[in-house]
């Protein structure tokens, strides 16, 4: 095959054929096999080291992601697979996975005669506006390295740095990120013609700024066990998830789990979104078989306690390691043998028949390592007294872990937080959980500015985050209920509304929750005041719920506003618990909230001194078509 220069050049215009011509010619060529040619923005080079991360974008396997990071560059490089050419092909991001104010890469043809004589197709750095209407992006950062034949269609190797400076470009930062893509079906006369709301479209939710954690050596008597559902067909709805529960092996002793991976049924790689692994609480002596839908009307109410996490995956992770020091402890006596694996299945296509054993590999060891890893409840209590109104677009709710409580829980030497898993329901958009000490928050512990409830695992932190007695821990969660008519409550439902940061930690302590909700009598207060102010229409009897109070206040600005300042000022109830679920000694109602004196700044993007490649038009990529 023979080598081609890159080579930047900017689109002029051609005379097109007619349009039966065009489809024939297009027709003609989309059968023939692509030879390799190299276009660049600019003179550039592969990675050297392999993708290491890898997803299906769309369910019908039209197109694979593979990407590696370079930290020190602040450069992504990313492999975009095509099945098949078509007429295009446009990838990109977006603040929730939607197709309008979307930042895009797009490939495309406009079909005319030059590019049936000479194929090419145009590629270009562009964005859509709220409309979903094309435009090209004066500030050009994606920038295609290479393009080359598969045996399958194409592959696309191109970059881009994390942060821009670009106001049309998204922002590459290690939260969730929703890519979106789009294949073209024919060609467009223009870049501008091109409207997202007619495309084959979707989006897959991922994290791009995988954390590095250098691979530890496996000890010699490492063991595996797999927790894997059991032949299951796959239901067509969008969303499912699956409960299977599982039983250790009789007198399974104490051991140490120090990895754990996914396993995928192959060819159900776009259909398993997210997988866990629960271990069921130890009061249970039995726990009755179970491999249903987890909302079915037949799940066994002892399932609800099985809410220990052991594991947790999501689409795009890799293998989970341990500190070489800890591992998480299961079996052995006061342990459950039950566990519970939750598989999330994302079937948007509806595909019937499909079966499936996906589940998650256990690695562990019988030589317990120093310390025992611990998983602790960090944000707010399960409570309807935490409640969003109606129509919010980023109401914020904020649960504490009191210094008073980190003083009578913690060790002196303190403990170690190394990978956290975020928690809401469906309105939660944003989660962050910050260190304070001596009332001046220090660093961030995790946060997630993109947050999807669809996309839920346990992510490694960029460094250990150490928590003295005294140090105070804030998770506050963002929420938006646009669509929703009356308030959501706290509580276990998902129409209900959470906020945890489970928090994994080393050496293992008593406390397994730290986690506060506004005290009871403040917001009956709050009932008291807004019912003053709506002739007496806010329902304050006894006898009444917190959700049925909260169903009669009429949401105007002012009822909105108090309860907002009722979250921010009002004492607090924590919950400072051990494990047994009895509370450290002390008193924990009426609690004032703690006292911060300095906040962390949002940081501000550090913009690059590369210069992006501004052109008005498109990178040419043409692309013989024939025999090698």
């Amino acid at each position: 095959m023979p080598a081609h220069r890159t080579h930047q050049r900017c689109w002029s215009s051609l005379p097109s054929p007619s349009v039966r011509e065009a489809a024939s010619m297009y027709s003609t060529a989309v059968a023939i096999f692509l030879v390799i040619l190299v276009a660049a923005l600019q003179s550039s080079e592969p990675p050297e080291r392999p993708f290491p991360y890898r997803i299906p974008l769309d369910p019908d396997g039209i197109l694979k992601l593979s990407w590696n990071i370079s930290y020190v560059q602040e450069i992504i490089h990313f492999q975009l697979e095509v099945r098949g050419l078509r007429a295009g092909v446009l990838f990109g991001m977006s603040d929730r996975g939607e197709m309008e104010n979307a930042d895009l890469i797009i490939l495309w043809t406009d079909g005319n005669r030059s590019y049936f004589a000479t194929p090419s197709l145009s590629l270009q750095d562009a964005w859509s506006d709220q409309k979903g209407q094309l435009h090209l992006d004066a500030q050009q950062d994606y920038q295609l390295i290479q393009v080359q034949r598969t045996p399958d269609g194409l592959s696309l190797l191109f970059k881009r740095p994390f942060v821009t400076c670009d106001p049309k470009d998204y922002l590459i930062e290690d939260d969730t990120v929703h890519l979106v893509y789009g294949i073209l079906e024919e060609p467009f006369q223009s870049l501008e013609a091109i409207n997202t709301s007619g495309l084959h479209t979707g989006l897959q939710r991922v994290q791009l700024l995988k954390t590095e954690v250098p691979t530890p050596d496996m000890p010699a008597d490492v063991q595996t066990m797999e927790i894997r559902t059991a032949n299951v067909v796959i239901p067509d709805n969008e969303t499912t998830y699956w409960c299977y529960v599982t039983k250790l092996p009789t007198n399974f002793s104490r051991h140490h789990i120090i990895m754990y991976e996914a396993i995928i049924t192959k060819g159900n790689e776009a259909l398993v979104h997210h997988m866990e692994v629960f271990q069921c609480a130890s009061e249970f002596k039995t726990i009755p078989s179970f491999n249903a839908p987890c909302d079915s009307k037949m799940k066994p109410n002892q399932l609800n306690y099985c809410r220990h996490v052991l594991a947790a995956w999501a689409l795009g992770a890799k293998a989970f390691y341990y500190p070489e020091e800890a591992g998480v402890a299961f079996g052995g006596p006061n342990s459950s043998s039950y566990l519970r694996l939750e598989v999330h299945y994302h079937n948007p296509r509806h595909i019937h028949g499909r079966h499936d054993s996906s589940g998650i590999r256990l690695y562990y060891t019988a030589t317990l390592r120093k310390y025992n890893a611990g998983i602790m409840e960090l944000g707010l209590v399960y409570t309807p007294v935490m409640a969003i109104p109606p129509q919010e677009t980023a109401f914020v709710l904020t649960g504490y872990c009191t210094d008073e409580c980190t003083r009578v829980a913690l060790p002196n030497t303190g403990i170690h937080i190394f990978a956290s898993q975020l928690h809401t329901h469906l309105t939660g958009r944003k989660v962050i959980t910050v260190l304070a000490r001596g009332g001046q928050e220090t660093e961030i512990v995790s946060r997630d500015n993109h947050y999807s409830p669809f996309f839920q695992d346990i992510r490694m932190l960029k460094k250990t985050v150490s928590v003295l007695p005294g140090d105070v821990l804030i998770t506050s969660c963002t929420y938006n209920t646009e669509d929703r008519k009356l308030a959501t409550v706290g509580g276990f439902g998902i129409l209900e509304e959470m906020c945890v940061n489970y928090v994994h930690y080393y050496p293992q302590t008593d406390l397994e929750l730290c986690k506060s909700a506004v005290n009871d009598r403040y917001l009956q207060k709050y009932f008291d005041q807004v019912n003053s102010f709506s002739n007496g229409e806010v329902c304050t009897c006894p006898q009444a719920s917190v959700p049925e109070r909260f169903s009669s206040v009429p949401w105007n600005s002012y009822n909105r506003e108090m309860l907002k300042a009722l979250y921010h000022f009002a004492p607090i109830s924590m919950h400072c618990n051990k494990t047994s679920a009895v509370s450290f000694q002390g008193e924990w109602n009426l609690k004032p909230l703690p006292e911060i004196t300095s906040t962390l700044k949002e940081p501000i993007p550090n913009c690059p001194t590369h210069q992006a490649v501004s052109c008005t038009n498109s990178t040419m990529v043409n692309i013989h078509w024939g025999r090698d």
